[in-house]
């Protein structure tokens, strides 16, 4: 029986899928069922006209995947490796609506219920968990990035006392996904002074309408990749946000890296779904396309090339399967999750590579899927976290010798 007539195996080669109960299965099962009728025949025309499809949003709300259970009562508890391998199947998809999801349920939704007052729970987070609201996360500036930590710039200066205090914001932000529609923005902010009470340099984070006065949202534009991402910048113009939407449960920049961990393990987690979703094209290609009167896939350089995509995939996937299980019992700490951010978007890097090699000439058009594979790739190979800072985190507490200052 030939590759052509015989059922191929699955991309997932030591399913880990397995490792799943049953229900978590057919939850799976039915978010694949859903992208393939939603996503997967639109995501490339999305891409090509730098579009974001907002239709999708109540349909991707009602499978109820974008708030655990400890949020809202009612609904099923699911484990990390369940969450990871939903961000590698909609990045398996489209790479662009995970990262929606991604921004819009690990850190705004996140946030507001691990750092938010019950009032604020209730106010925000079922709206934001069926997605009948949309939110985004406001930490990167224009001129920081990598240092944000020590260099946040954007200020917050206090009017008032206690509840009925007033913050006036001012500053910019940059590369905020979700930025330009966004119904709440988790804002970062650096206190500053005057103002009554004042602490100068304390880190706050604030909850801000995206309609909010002084507040202008302006699209990046010309990216090469996560087109369909609506990336902003945020000018600040004297912002007043009130008491009230302000997260009380943060102070200093330690929260951020607390929600920082988790959303750079599920970027990891697009990572496998990058190498995924690679081999299943470069496959389906070489099994189908001929040359010299056979299909390329009987060509031993070829097949190395399948087995080394293959190879890699397994490799992220294992290795962050097990990252699920630290995850669980609280042993998912930052150079943890830093190595496996670096190691498997740099596989990914490698990966798409050589599926784009595949295909030739027809991998650098989008009309066969590599390119925008290929390309998505770059975006998530440097965001939360380049490369380089993921493993110099990881390599300090490898050497237990810091060479970052």
């Amino acid at each position: 029986m030939t590759g052509a007539d015989a059922e191929l195996p699955s991309a997932d080669y030591y399913d880990v899928e397995a490792l799943l109960d049953a229900r978590e299965r057919a939850k799976l099962a039915e978010l694949r069922e859903f992208l393939a009728a939603e996503v997967a025949p639109n995501a490339q025309g999305w891409w090509d006209r730098e579009e974001f499809p907002f239709g999708l949003l109540p349909k991707l709300g009602a499978l109820q995947l974008s708030a655990p259970h400890r949020m809202l009562p009612g609904r099923p508890a699911y484990s990390r490796l369940f969450h990871g391998l939903v961000i590698a199947e909609l990045t398996r998809a489209d790479t662009s609506i995970a990262t929606f999801f991604m921004v819009h349920h690990g850190l705004f939704v996140e946030g507001v219920h691990e750092f938010g007052t019950p009032q604020q729970r209730e106010r925000y987070l079922a709206d934001a968990a069926a997605l009948r609201t949309t939110g985004a996360f406001a930490l990167t500036e224009p001129e920081h990035g990598s240092d944000v930590a020590g260099g946040l710039a954007l200020t917050a200066r206090r009017e008032g006392h206690g509840a009925d205090a007033v913050w006036v914001l001012d500053g910019a932000k940059r590369w905020i996904g979700n930025g330009t529609f966004a119904d709440h923005i988790l804002v970062w902010a650096r206190e500053a002074a005057p103002g009554d009470g004042a602490t100068p340099g304390a880190v706050r984070c604030f909850i801000v309408a995206g309609d909010s006065p002084g507040l202008t949202r302006t699209r990046i534009e010309h990216k090469i990749a996560l087109r369909t991402v609506q990336n902003a910048v945020l000018a600040f113009d004297g912002v007043r946000v009130a008491e009230a939407d302000r997260l009380p449960g943060i102070s200093s920049f330690d929260e951020a890296r607390t929600m920082l961990l988790s959303s750079r393990l599920l970027v990891a987690w697009q990572a496998v779904g990058l190498q995924l979703a690679a081999f299943d094209v470069a496959r389906k290609y070489a099994v189908e396309r001929e040359q010299f009167g056979r299909p390329i896939a009987s060509f031993q350089l070829v097949q190395g090339q399948l087995t080394h995509m293959l190879g890699n995939a397994t490799a992220s996937m294992a290795m962050l399967a097990q990252l699920a299980r630290l995850q669980e019992s609280g042993e998912a700490t930052m150079p943890r999750v830093a190595l496996a951010k670096a190691w498997a978007t740099a596989r990914a890097r490698e990966t798409v590579s050589l599926g784009r090699g595949i295909l030739g000439g027809n991998g650098i058009v989008t009309d066969y899927r590599m390119a925008k594979i290929f390309a998505d790739a770059e975006a998530v190979y440097t965001y939360e976290g380049t490369f380089e800072m993921n493993s110099l985190i990881a390599g300090r507490d490898a050497t237990r010798i810091s060479a970052i200052r």
